[in-house]
């Protein structure tokens, strides 16, 4: 895997946990009754954008370790995933 594969691993992993952990906890205008004029009542009153980008970093991490280290160090690989046997076999030196 290379760093640029890794780095794009990463920032897939890491939107995906962030759009799982944006609703948690969510508590919005209209649940707490104090819509401010002019916004829809379902935003929400306190979205903790930080907090949650901070657990989502925590998660992708781990998710990210795994699924790398399974690439690279694990029983299969990207060719395995050739069901359509496009890729090119590797080549090997000649003895």
């Amino acid at each position: 895997m290379t760093i640029t594969s890794a780095l794009v691993l990463f920032a897939v992993i890491w939107f995906m946990v962030f759009f799982v952990v944006l609703p948690l906890r969510l508590v919005t205008q209209g649940d707490a009754g104090e819509v401010v004029p002019g916004t829809p009542e379902s935003s929400p009153i306190n979205p903790d954008i930080g907090r949650k980008a901070r657990i989502t970093t925590l998660w992708a991490l781990g998710l990210w370790a795994v699924i790398a280290a399974t690439v690279v160090w694990g029983p299969w690989g990207v060719r395995d995933l050739d069901w359509f046997g496009r890729m090119e076999p590797p080549r090997t030196a000649a003895p």
